[in-house]
C-alpha cells in the first residue's frame, strides 16, 4: 500500500497528445478541412492517428503526403498558418481527456510528485487545450517546443519542462505515447512510461520504454516501480 507522500522530489512529465489527451479527430479535422480546400482526399481519423504527435508542421507535410500530395515548402508558412487557425477554433470539439487521467494526476500530485506536461504542440495551442479540458490545475509547467533550446526527441525538452515546473531532471520521470518520447527521456537519461493508446506507427511495446501501461490506473504502480529503483 503506497504511504504519505512517496513521490516528494520527483516530477513526471507528460505528453500530450496520444498520451494525456484523445486529440487526433481534432487535428485530423482540421487537416481534412484543410486537405478539402486544396482538393485533395480527406483522411479517416483511425487511419491518420500515427501522424499527430509530433508538431503541425510535420502533421501537415505528412498529411499532404498520404493524401498524395507532393510538399510545397514554399506555401509552408501560409499553410502551417491556416492550419493554426483553424485549429484553434476546433481544438476541444472532439477531444478529451483519455479515461481515469484526472484521478491519476490527483493521486501523484497527492503524493508529493511535481507535474509537467512536455509537449511538440505549441505552447499556446497546448494550454489553451488544457484549459479547454479542466486539467490546468494538475500542472506546474505547460512547456511546448517553442519554450525549449531544443524540441522531443531531444531530451532537453523534458530537461528543461522539468525545472521550469521546479523540478529535478535527475528524478523525472517521462509518460509518453511515441518513439519521440522514449528518444527523448533516453537522451534526458530518464525512464520513460509508454501508454499502449497513443499515436505511434510501431507497437508500444517496442518503443524502449521502462514500462507499458494499458490505463491510467496502472500509472501510480509503474511510477512506484521505477522510483524505488531509483
Amino acid at each position: 500500500m503506497i504511504q504519505g507522500r512517496d513521490l516528494e522530489g520527483w516530477t513526471i512529465a507528460f505528453d500530450l497528445d496520444g498520451t494525456l489527451v484523445e486529440s487526433a479527430p481534432d487535428l485530423i479535422g482540421t487537416l481534412n478541412r484543410l486537405l478539402v480546400l486544396e482538393g485533395l482526399p480527406t483522411r479517416p481519423v483511425e487511419a491518420a492517428r500515427h501522424l499527430v504527435g509530433h508538431g503541425a508542421m510535420a502533421l501537415l507535410k505528412d498529411g499532404f503526403r498520404e493524401a498524395g500530395a507532393d510538399w510545397d515548402a514554399a506555401r509552408a508558412p501560409e499553410l502551417l498558418d491556416a492550419f493554426i487557425a483553424d485549429y484553434r477554433q476546433h481544438l476541444a470539439d472532439h477531444s478529451h481527456a483519455f479515461e481515469g487521467v484526472a484521478t491519476a494526476l490527483d493521486d501523484l500530485t497527492a503524493r508529493g510528485a511535481i507535474l509537467c506536461v512536455a509537449t511538440n504542440k505549441r505552447t499556446d495551442l497546448s494550454v489553451a487545450l488544457i484549459e479547454a479540458l479542466g486539467l490546468t490545475r494538475h500542472f506546474a509547467a505547460i512547456v511546448g517546443p517553442d519554450a525549449v533550446s531544443a524540441r522531443k526527441p531531444d531530451g532537453a525538452h523534458i530537461r528543461e519542462a522539468v525545472t521550469m515546473a521546479g523540478g529535478d531532471p535527475a528524478r523525472a520521470i517521462m509518460v509518453g505515447d511515441s518513439i519521440t518520447d522514449t528518444a527523448a527521456a533516453i537522451d534526458a537519461g530518464v525512464p520513460c512510461v509508454v501508454v499502449s493508446f497513443g499515436y505511434t506507427d510501431r507497437p508500444a511495446g517496442e518503443l524502449g520504454g521502462a514500462c507499458m501501461i494499458d490505463a491510467y490506473g496502472e500509472l501510480g504502480e509503474a511510477v512506484t516501480r521505477i522510483s524505488a529503483r531509483a
